[in-house]
């Protein structure tokens, strides 16, 4: 199949300038759809999940650590982890909710 389209780009002589710009449109619509689009979009939603946040909800900090909010301000929340310390994380570094998942229960 290779060898096909290297004979077809031989006998063009000159690239067609409209196909090149079809090609080049065509495979930004396919980045599109298949990477920016959901990337956005799973930011939007880490974005609202982030200000529902509420205290005694238990969440998972992007380094893996478990804890339970304990107080929240506008950029960071304290969290309570399972040797009852304290600690105050960024807003940011919060990445899921395990309020209903059994495995933060154990």
């Amino acid at each position: 199949m290779t060898s096909t389209i290297f004979i077809l780009l031989q006998e063009g002589g000159q690239p067609n300038a409209w196909g090149t710009l079809g090609f080049m449109l065509l495979l930004f619509v396919v980045f599109w759809f298949f990477m920016i689009r959901p990337q956005m979009k799973r930011q939007k939603e880490l974005k609202s999940y982030r200000e529902s946040l509420k205290k005694g909800d238990k969440i998972i900090t992007t380094g893996g650590i478990f804890g339970k909010i304990i107080e929240i301000s506008d950029h960071t929340v304290i969290i309570e982890v399972e040797s009852q310390a304290r600690l105050k994380v960024s807003k940011e570094a919060i990445v899921k909710d395990m309020t209903n998942d059994p495995a933060a229960a154990k």
